[in-house]
């Protein structure tokens, strides 16, 4: 996993090689091992590299292949890349690296734009064809590698952190008020290509664009998971899907193996993470290394689960980590973690992930993490409500948005305000579109293919990239996503969700992991905003900049300062914390220089 940036020139000329250089700076956190950049008529392109599959300089990148004509800048991990080398060395193809990357170059020259449908893995590249001087960006299926694009006449950058861009100047950073709209009504997620800067926007996920020599540009979207039950999986039972659902997760947990330096898991003690462990120890990873993270107990809020992933390591013997964050080293956490956002992350274990991250580095550069289960197998509490064939948007809507467009305009300053409620417009416009059998499927389909990749997959990348930390996920194997997409939402839903998962499971994981209450990951401090943590809630919210900025109505901001300063809270139907959502935006925004 790296840091990648770049620029192409459409206008004739030279790109600036000192905006690379500062967008590397801004992103060697991303990749400690090793930096790079190379320059060939109107492009320029930065790699900052962290080595974990061909771990010598014969994978260094910005890769060059003088003989094809192909340079590339590559962010991500590719699995299946022995089976992709084998299959081009059988078709004469030589090889002078032993990773991913160069894989991708031949592959691109044997099978044009399209290869990136044979790719299993996780990635956001650049690749330059230079004797058709045409460019190909590309995005994974499911988002997990971030692309942030930026562009004004003549000229295009672009680098795997928003930041990066910010620092190499020349952006329009007023606030789009779309992707405002989003963030505060669709629980803070903005979907690409959007994000809250009007000057920057992001490659959708599962999305190749084309920039051709002339300048004319195209874009084709790769993968779409269909959510109806298919032919194939008409016969199945209850006791096939789960076998099936098991063999996939197998094979999606053996796939992420694949590196030249230790694979760890990021153990929670939840579900997920805990069959993660489970299979990797059936695969004969012993003493596996894993770790949890736990925090001081605010407002008789429990901060942590050590109980279950103490159960969970002791059962697989894993060589296991406890790391317990006091309250105090939190707070000045707190500023580094909101500027290593990609974009502003109102999830409270934004935090929790990046302290977890900085322990974790210490000792492994790559672990399994299980981000993507919910999503996939329908382990939230809306999910149930939707089996209901009368259930509608307005069932999502009730539980997930954080605030109808009405309740908007006593939040945004009238300059900010849109005439139409276009948070609600995208998702009605998403469950309309054909390729969803039942409103569960269609809610699945959106928090899958949209909240997913800009909510939980986003918050990981951060954070464990500002540590220079690979996290894989397996819930969000592209297989894995099919299979599940198809699974009768009868089935995921069951036993209060997940259920097809959870008989999987009791398979290879003690009951007491499975069938506890549904946790998550526990930040009590940023939930209740208590002492020092309202006191920099208000202080953003009042700075001069937030002023001048002008988002927020004084009169509301005043009023929730003055909830929490009793020591009451105002929560979202998802019982985020409203004034830290505001609060974490110009915390943002402020962090970034904006």
């Amino acid at each position: 996993m790296c840091g990648i940036s770049g620029e192409f020139r459409l206008d004739g000329g030279r790109p600036d090689e000192r905006a690379i250089q500062r967008m590397m700076a801004a992103q060697v956190d991303r990749g400690p091992d090793g930096q790079g950049s190379v320059t060939n008529g109107p492009l320029a392109l930065g790699h900052c590299r962290l080595a974990v599959i061909d771990l010598s300089e014969r994978s260094a990148q910005p890769m060059v292949d003088p003989d094809l004509g192909l340079t590339i800048s590559f962010n991500g991990c590719i699995y299946n890349y022995p089976e992709l080398r084998r299959e081009l060395q059988g078709l004469g193809y030589a090889f002078r690296s032993s990773g991913d990357t160069e894989v991708l170059l031949k592959a691109y020259h044997r099978w044009g734009d399209a290869f990136v449908e044979r790719l299993q893995g996780m990635f956001a590249f650049c690749l330059h064809d230079q004797r058709r001087n045409r460019l190909l960006f590309a995005r994974d299926r499911l988002g997990i590698k971030p692309l942030y694009l930026s562009e004004k006449p003549g000229r295009l950058r672009f680098a795997s952190s928003l930041p990066a861009l910010l620092v190499a100047g020349d952006v329009d950073t007023s606030i789009d008020e779309v992707a405002l709209h989003h963030y505060l009504s669709f629980h803070a997620v903005v979907p690409a290509p959007l994000t809250i800067l009007r000057g920057v926007g992001k490659l959708p996920p599962a999305t190749t664009l084309v920039i051709e020599a002339d300048g004319s540009r195209s874009s084709r979207r790769f993968w779409e998971p269909s959510f109806t039950r298919r032919p194939e999986y008409e016969e199945m039972t209850a006791q096939d899907w789960q076998d099936t659902v098991l063999d996939a997760l197998r094979v999606a947990v053996r796939r992420r193996l694949v590196a030249d330096v230790p694979v760890g898991v990021l153990l929670s003690g939840g579900l997920d993470s805990s069959m993660i462990t489970a299979l990797l120890a059936q695969e004969g990873q012993h003493a596996l290394a894993t770790f949890s993270v736990g925090f001081e107990s605010v407002g008789g809020e429990a901060g942590d689960e050590f109980f279950y992933s103490d159960l969970v390591a002791a059962t697989f013997e894993t060589d296991h980590q406890q790391i317990r964050v006091p309250t105090d080293r939190m707070l000045p956490a707190l500023g580094a973690a909101v500027a290593a956002m990609n974009e502003p992350m109102v999830s409270h274990d934004a935090v929790g992930f990046y302290l977890l991250s900085e322990e974790v580095a210490r000792s492994i550069k790559v672990v399994q993490s299980g981000q993507g289960a919910d999503e996939v197998f329908a382990g939230y509490h809306w999910y149930p409500p939707m089996m209901n064939p009368a259930s509608s948007l307005d069932t999502y809507a009730a539980a997930f948005f954080d605030r109808d467009h009405e309740t908007m305009s006593n939040v945004v300053s009238p300059e900010y305000r849109l005439p139409a409620d276009v948070s609600r417009a995208f998702a009605a416009d998403h469950f309309r579109q054909p390729g969803a059998e039942t409103p569960a499927d269609q809610a699945l389909r959106l928090d899958t293919t949209v909240m997913l990749v800009d909510d939980p997959v986003k918050r990981v990348d951060s954070m464990t990239m500002a540590w220079g930390l690979e996290a894989r996920v397996p819930f969000l194997d592209h297989e894995l996503v099919e299979l599940a997409a198809a699974c009768p939402p009868e089935l995921k839903i069951a036993q209060g969700g997940k259920g097809v998962l959870k008989d999987a499971a009791r398979r290879i994981l003690p009951a007491e992991v499975i069938d506890r209450p549904k946790g998550y990951f526990p930040v009590p401090a940023l939930t209740h905003l208590q002492g020092p943590y309202l006191d920099l809630v208000r202080d953003a919210l009042t700075a001069p900049e937030a002023k001048e900025r002008g988002l927020f109505i004084p009169e509301e901001v005043d009023r929730l300062v003055e909830i929490a300063r009793h020591g009451g809270e105002e929560l979202t139907p998802l019982r985020g914390n409203t004034l830290w959502q505001l609060g974490l935006l110009e915390l943002w925004l402020q962090a970034q220089g904006v």
